[in-house]
């Protein structure tokens, strides 16, 4: 049983090296059926296996070592299985090696989709499951937070629905978690997802190198993707497309932040968010501070779900959207959200 103190993440170094050590060298085909391939993408491949001897289905994340550093593997391994108890996160079998070609963990087999995966495109999914899915990544990420660790890639794609209505849910992929404290020196690119300090250190195209001083990786980072996620699926769509001064959509909403007396009229709201109540406007202040020091810690949100955050006429159109499409039998898919037109 791995002791889970230590809450600077120091134990994550003692476990990779004990890892490194004891890494069986062994070819897939050798322990595992395959049956199928459930995921992909920069990282490798997720496959659905059995286990030879003992029948367990799993899913068996494989990363080339083409790709892949060896610390890096270690990395995401030993994090994961230090995480993997807490029921909102998914759990590991303890099951890591390489192959000639591969470096290879088992995890818990999840069944359904991602959260991306059920958002409709400009409606979102309905209040109360996002209120439910919201109260369990909060749980998962204050653990994570609790052990001095950062996940650093909260978004939809990464929260595994057990079940379409998010009774429960489940965070994945610690592929870019760190220890609190790391120092990021540059980043290839931005998503909606990332904190306007960490956009400071984005190498955009045709940039040669960061002008900004190295950021320190810490769990505000989650909590201004948490808040941005939370607007996702409510409404079905991003609130923006980076978060840099040139994006005007971030830049309505950093001069809404930047107010003294921050308004709740309807004129002094940016347009994109009208359609949340002044509480939900309050939460949102909250998780996307601008201000890093004054930016809550994600349990905050639990304060807040006992309030309405979508405004009545808009709760309303929401649910007569979905049940349309239920009655029509249009499933949304793996959507492509946007930005919504500023009318």
């Amino acid at each position: 049983m791995i002791e889970l103190g230590l809450a600077d993440g120091s134990l994550i170094d003692e476990l990779m090296e004990l890892t490194a050590q004891s890494l069986t060298q062994l070819e897939i085909q050798e322990r595992f059926n395959i049956i199928k391939e459930i995921g992909r993408g920069k990282y490798g491949k997720v496959l659905l296996v059995t286990h030879r001897f003992r029948g367990t289905p799993m899913a068996l994340k494989v990363m080339p070592k083409a790709s892949t550093k060896l610390q890096g593997f270690l990395r995401e391994y030993c994090i994961s299985l230090h995480l993997s108890c807490h029921p909102c996160i998914v759990g590991l079998f303890g099951i890591a090696f390489q192959s000639n070609e591969h470096y290879c963990f088992a995890q818990e087999l999840v069944i359904g989709r991602d959260l991306f995966a059920v958002i409709q495109p400009k409606v979102g999914i309905p209040e109360s499951s996002v209120k439910r899915c919201v109260l369990q990544i909060a749980s998962a990420l204050e653990f994570i937070h609790s052990h001095g660790l950062v996940h650093r890639d909260v978004k939809p794609e990464n929260i595994l629905l057990l079940d379409n209505h998010c009774c429960q849910v489940k965070l994945a992929d610690f592929g870019l978690a760190q220890k609190r404290g790391t120092l990021i020196r540059f980043i290839t690119g931005t998503l909606p997802y990332m904190a306007p300090e960490l956009c400071t250190v984005a190498l955009m195209e045709g940039q040669k190198e960061v002008t900004a001083p190295p950021l320190s990786v810490e769990p505000s980072l989650d909590t201004w993707a948490f808040g941005v996620v939370i607007f996702c699926i409510l409404t079905g769509y991003f609130p923006w497309e980076r978060c840099m001064d040139s994006d005007d959509f971030y830049q309505e909403f950093a001069d809404w932040c930047r107010m003294k007396e921050r308004p709740n009229t309807e004129e002094d709201i940016p347009p994109l968010w009208k359609r949340f109540t002044p509480e939900a406007m309050e939460m949102f202040g909250k998780l996307l501070a601008l201000d890093v020091g004054k930016r809550c810690t994600v349990g905050e949100v639990s304060t807040y779900v006992e309030k309405d955050w979508l405004k009545k006429v808009h709760r309303i159109e929401q649910q007569q959207t979905a049940e349309r499409s239920s009655a029509s039998g249009n499933n949304p898919g793996h959507c492509e959200m946007e930005i919504q037109p500023n009318t």
